[in-house]
């Protein structure tokens, strides 16, 4: 960021009016942070944490593209993806065991509130988080979401039926936290390891969610849907899975560079990106297409059931979409620097709307099955690309986790409201062409929302060839 920290301009004063003492002083920091490093008097964690702060940032060279730290701290990531925003992807099993069975009680609106609160502050919690992470927090953040998330799903184990409060408090508003709290950070680390494989680093990260939102599913479904387990034990085995999961990110995940820079005030940095028209329409395509996004995640299962369809396949409609979405996450981090990390954007958008469009006629085997398989493809695309594009558009990448926390903070409205918005328009008759409807349109504009965003990119590049041509045909 361009605003100078303290120390600077310290040096520069001491340059200015006693010249040799700035050289000096330099030396003395570099004997403290030696020391810091070797101090054992103190915990390992307060010399880490001192240490790191006075680290600058590496070069754009000196990125190492991986090393045994880098490729842990990628499968780190990819757990903590896995049991958080893969968690919230499983969301549908409960929106159709509450709907059935635990919250009959409520309307189908009000349940998927408790599942688009939790999505909205994971996504939202990253305007925070990001902040926190470019002020060198990453670990405060890390430790305390995985605290959090794992306590509020061993909370939701003790609520009882009927009980909306409990539900929506443990799962929606502690599990949101936790798993908002990792969610921007886990992804921005893997940037400092990787600059020419970025985009592979992160869709890899990116797949963890799929994965998650198929393993979750198939316990959750063979464990709440059975009486001699029932509710609690299933939500305290599942409780018990990604705690251990998170244990074992915490141990391998390590940043190689924590940011000293002080941030400016997030108001100054909003003002400036909104300079950036490519990135405004991309936030704004974010928001627009996460009102449609999720129709299918929530809804597919509870679609297929009162469509009756067998019960069985049913329950595995969303595995198969969710398999199909693990697919789509990995597959473009080979061929993304190819075609565009752009492109593929806009494509995947495209295709996802018109397959949201298309559950109008969904009414057979399969029809959910085409479905479920092509937009879990595209949607797991989609998702993939998110954390490439943003980084695509950042030129300082101290920025990154601003701009990210920023772009997903406005994306989480689009999130919170859209799935209650279904739920109204679905009704207790099951209206299902209304919430169709609704979505595909929504995905629609988000698609063009991405579109115009490359058109803005190219001319910015185009621009700036144009000025660098200039400049070379000057000295020349």
């Amino acid at each position: 960021m361009s605003q100078p920290q303290p120390d600077s301009v310290i040096d520069s004063e001491l340059e200015e009016n006693k010249p040799g003492l700035a050289s000096s002083r330099a030396s003395v920091q570099k004997s403290e942070v030696s020391a810091t490093i070797h101090d054992t008097s103190r915990p390992p964690t307060a010399r880490v944490e001192n240490a790191d702060r006075q680290q600058a940032p590496a070069a754009p060279g000196d990125f190492p593209e991986g090393g045994w730290a880098g490729w842990l701290t990628v499968a780190g990531a990819f757990l903590i993806q896995m049991t958080g925003f893969g968690y919230t992807g499983s969301y549908g099993v409960y929106q159709d065991f509450y709907t059935r069975v635990y919250l009959s009680n409520e309307s189908s609106s009000a349940i998927s509130w408790i599942g688009s609160i939790n999505a909205y502050l994971v996504i939202a919690s990253g305007l925070l988080a990001g902040r926190l992470y470019d002020r060198g927090y990453f670990y405060y953040l890390l430790y305390g979401g995985s605290l959090l998330l794992a306590f509020s799903l061993f909370m939701l184990s003790l609520a009882k039926p009927d009980q909306y409060y409990q539900v929506f408090l443990s799962q929606g508003v502690g599990v949101g936290l936790g798993a908002g709290m990792m969610y921007i950070p886990s992804v921005a680390v893997v940037s400092q390891y990787f600059h020419k494989r970025r985009a592979l680093a992160m869709t890899i990260v990116a797949s963890g969610s799929s994965l998650g939102a198929i393993v979750h599913p198939i316990m959750l479904n063979n464990t709440l849907n059975d009486p001699k387990i029932g509710f609690a034990i299933a939500t305290r085995a599942n409780a018990g899975m990604i705690s251990g999961l998170l244990l074992i990110a915490c141990v391998v995940m390590r940043t190689r560079t924590t940011q000293v820079r002080t941030p400016p005030p997030l108001w100054s940095s909003a003002k400036r990106f909104v300079k950036d028209g490519a990135y405004v329409f991309t936030a704004i395509g974010m928001t627009v297409f996460a009102l449609g996004f999720y129709f299918p995640l929530f809804y597919i299962q509870l679609d297929a059931l009162t469509h009756g369809l067998d019960k069985t396949f049913s329950f595995y409609s969303l595995v198969i979409l969710n398999a199909c979405s693990f697919l789509g996450r990995l597959s473009p981090g080979f061929f993304a620097n190819k075609l565009g990390v752009e492109n593929i954007t806009v494509v995947s958008t495209f295709v996802c709307a018109v397959l949201i469009l298309g559950m109008i006629g969904l009414s057979s085997v399969a029809s959910v099955v085409v479905i479920g398989i092509i937009y879990g493809f595209f949607a797991g695309t989609y998702i993939a690309m998110l954390a490439p594009l943003l980084a695509h558009l950042t030129d300082d990448m101290s920025e990154l986790g601003a701009r990210m926390g920023l772009a997903f903070a406005l994306c989480g409205f689009g999130t919170l409201v859209g799935t209650p918005i279904d739920g109204a328009l679905l009704t207790g008759d099951y209206i299902w062409w209304r919430p169709a409807l609704f979505s595909g349109l929504m995905a629609f504009l988000g698609t063009a929302s991405f579109a115009t965003s490359i058109v803005l990119l190219r001319r910015r590049r185009l621009r700036r060839r144009a000025t660098e041509d200039a400049a070379a045909n000057e000295k020349a």
